[in-house]
């Protein structure tokens, strides 16, 4: 059975700016996922967050009052971290041609290459019509479309960068296809074959969208 969806919203009450303060959201994090892969989500309490961090209940109630407050700053993390590992490993990187960027963005968001946290599960699915408001949801779209665009600028050598048409579509279609795919509880095998499918999809939008021969 899945978990009840919490009956209050709440947000977290600050974000942290110093790095003893990040140290200390982050092991927040780990412990709360540690806590919901072991025992469920009925069972995670912000008191037992903060024994498995080894914190004071007092520390963790300044940022996040209540476990529902914690998991939207959960998921915003996240969104966040995905962004930043896509900038840094795709984006940034040096030397790469348009489809090993491509392959690179697909293999993250599909989920194929990750590494400890984030923790994405099919609970996070039920639990989100109560935590996220349209507006939050609109502000991720955004910010990964935007995202999906920083990756097209890389690739210098395509001849023009695809149109905003395109990479929106591309974007909303392997997002989408992934929170499915969680939602139906595929496994590995199931997902590695799911993002060669999207990646061989997105390159084909894109060499139509730059008429590029599909014979190279």
């Amino acid at each position: 059975m899945r978990p009840a969806a919490p009956e209050t919203k709440a947000r977290p009450l600050k974000r942290p700016s110093q790095a003893r303060a990040k140290f200390t959201v982050q092991a927040i994090f780990d412990a709360f996922v540690r806590i919901w892969q072991r025992d469920g989500w009925q069972r995670i309490t912000t008191r037992a967050v903060a024994l498995e961090t080894g914190i004071a209940v007092g520390t963790l109630y300044d940022y996040f009052p209540n476990k529902t407050a914690l998991h939207s700053g959960y998921m915003r993390y996240c969104i966040e971290s995905l962004i930043e590992k896509v900038d840094t490993q795709v984006t940034q990187a040096q030397g790469l041609d348009w489809e090993a960027r491509l392959h690179g963005l697909l293999q993250i968001l599909c989920g194929v290459e990750r590494t400890g946290l984030p923790w994405f599960h099919p609970d996070m699915l039920d639990l989100e019509p109560s935590i996220a408001e349209l507006k939050h949801q609109q502000r991720a779209h955004q910010e990964l479309s935007q995202m999906w665009q920083r990756v097209f600028q890389a690739c210098t050598d395509l001849p023009r960068i695809p149109s905003p048409a395109t990479i929106e579509a591309l974007h909303i279609a392997v997002w989408g296809g992934r929170r499915y795919a969680l939602l139906l509880q595929m496994d590995d095998d199931y997902m590695r074959q799911w993002a060669e499918q999207m990646e061989q999809l997105c390159r084909a939008a894109i060499q139509a969208d730059n008429n590029i021969s599909t014979s190279n």
